[in-house]
């Protein structure tokens, strides 16, 4: 069964915006930690962003934060990630992962991985 499905990559100019979507058929949906990882070509996956599964904190890598904002919608089963002022460092295939445990910045950990969508920075 897919869980999880990411949609909204493309193409985009270095300073401009994307938004990222996953929808998710997990149940309940409010019981995962949901997440977003990228893999870049030729380098490993590496963790972007993270939302908890209780109060809704978010979390980021530091050298994200202001750029990047993660969110959930748990009525429409949807976790999303808006991309503001992107670099061409950000080229990657991004993925939305899915746990059932506490939150984590490890691949490992995650119960879940959508196909992943690309979102390339150029100009």
């Amino acid at each position: 069964q897919v869980k999880l499905f990411e949609s909204g990559g493309g193409l985009v100019q270095p300073g401009g915006s994307l938004r990222l979507s996953c929808a998710a058929s997990v149940r309940p949906f409010s019981s995962y930690c949901m997440a977003w990882f990228r893999q870049p070509p030729g380098k490993e996956r590496e963790f972007v962003a993270a939302i908890s599964r209780g109060d809704g904190s978010a979390f980021y890598v530091d050298s994200m934060k202001g750029r990047f904002t993660i969110s959930r919608d748990n009525a429409k089963n949807t976790v999303y990630l808006q991309m503001n002022s992107v670099k061409p460092e950000d080229t990657a295939v991004y993925h939305c992962a899915a746990t059932i445990r506490d939150f984590s910045t490890t691949p490992a950990e995650y119960d879940y991985w959508g196909q992943g969508t690309q979102v390339t920075v150029s100009s």
